[in-house]
């Protein structure tokens, strides 16, 4: 089975082609940054034009590179939500057509599924397993015993990890996007010189927060001269401190994990943030420790990619979870709400 995904949810517009063996075939993505580094964050308006003046041409170009014509796909995948629904309209709009012009199923994939299943394309991973989901926009642990089978443990009362991350970026004078920033940053800092506080750390439960570290660096930023090394040692001990909070509420969800499935453990981490390379060492460090395999999927997987949408949408389409051509893209679609909802 060979299956097209596109993915618009936010700034990157983005085709794939994969096969169900796991390959591949191409994976294009157009990132929509330098248009929206000027205003500090991404602009919704701008980034549906952009979406609009690209997905065409980035759809074609996948098909080339894969080197397969419409008559070898199975299905069309896009990602029906969550996300700026004006970039959503653009992916599941083009979709539609694509499915309706060459009589294909059409396979509305949740955007957080995509990242979901991400590591059972690049490690042919079984289920069950636990899955830590950091992006700009979610951050929550979940135990996954299938396609559109989700328990979620626990997610953020506030901010999410990436969102701490930009707004980090910003009040330390560091460039748009944020979190790479910040990682170049602490390579060079000191992260024992600030105490930032460690939000939710020692509680029971896996629940996050973010918002009061987030403040702490921004005062402690207002009484300081902002100096290459406090740049960088701040940036350390921010990212540092996110580390321990993501290790204290992570160790939570194993053990509940480990309660609940007689399966050997996995943990896999998925989403932008799982891109950072010191976040994935505290985490592989605590799963090693717990006796669990740990799978963090290559960075350009990490981050808002099409393949991850054609994997997830090859998944779905195994199982007949197929949609119809009225489905309405979602700007907010839980993942522990998919399965009555496909």
């Amino acid at each position: 089975m060979i299956v097209l995904g596109i993915e618009t949810s936010c700034d990157e517009t983005a085709a794939a082609v994969v096969s169900d063996n796991r390959d591949i075939l191409s994976n294009i993505v157009f990132s929509q940054l330098d248009e929206h580094r000027p205003y500090g964050g991404v602009v919704p308006e701008i980034a549906a034009r952009s979406h609009l003046d690209h997905i065409d041409g980035i759809v074609d170009r996948a098909m080339r590179e894969a080197d397969v014509d419409y008559r070898s796909l199975d299905g069309v995948a896009a990602t029906g939500g969550p996300g700026l629904i004006g970039g959503v309209l653009v992916g599941m709009m083009t979709a539609k057509a694509v499915a309706l012009v060459h009589k294909l199923p059409l396979i509305a994939v949740n955007h957080l599924e995509g990242h979901a299943l991400t590591a059972r394309l690049t490690d042919d991973i079984d289920f069950p397993y636990l899955l830590l989901l950091v992006s700009g926009g979610h951050c929550q642990l979940l135990s996954i015993t299938g396609p559109g089978a989700y328990t979620r443990y626990g997610s953020t009362l506030d901010d999410a990890v990436g969102e701490a991350f930009d707004k980090t970026a910003k009040v330390l004078g560091l460039p748009y996007p944020g979190g790479p920033a910040v990682e170049s940053a602490a390579r060079l800092g000191n992260a024992g010189r600030f105490a930032f506080p460690r939000p939710m750390r020692g509680r029971a439960g896996c629940e996050f927060s973010f918002s009061g570290l987030k403040t702490a660096v921004a005062r402690r930023v207002q009484v300081a001269e902002l100096s290459p090394a406090f740049i960088a040692d701040a940036a350390a001990s921010f990212q540092a401190a996110v580390g321990e909070v993501l290790a204290d509420r992570t160790l939570n969800a194993i053990r509940r994990f480990q309660s609940e499935e007689t399966a050997p453990g996995t943990l896999v981490v998925a989403g932008g943030v799982a891109a950072n390379e010191h976040l994935r060492s505290v985490l592989g460090t605590l799963a090693a420790a717990e006796g669990f395999q740990f799978i963090a999927p290559p960075p350009t997987l990490c981050t808002d990619n099409a393949a991850m949408i054609a994997w997830a949408g090859l998944e779905r389409l195994r199982l007949g979870l197929v949609d119809g051509l009225d489905f309405a893209p979602r700007p907010r679609w839980p993942l522990d709400e998919l399965r009555a909802a496909s």
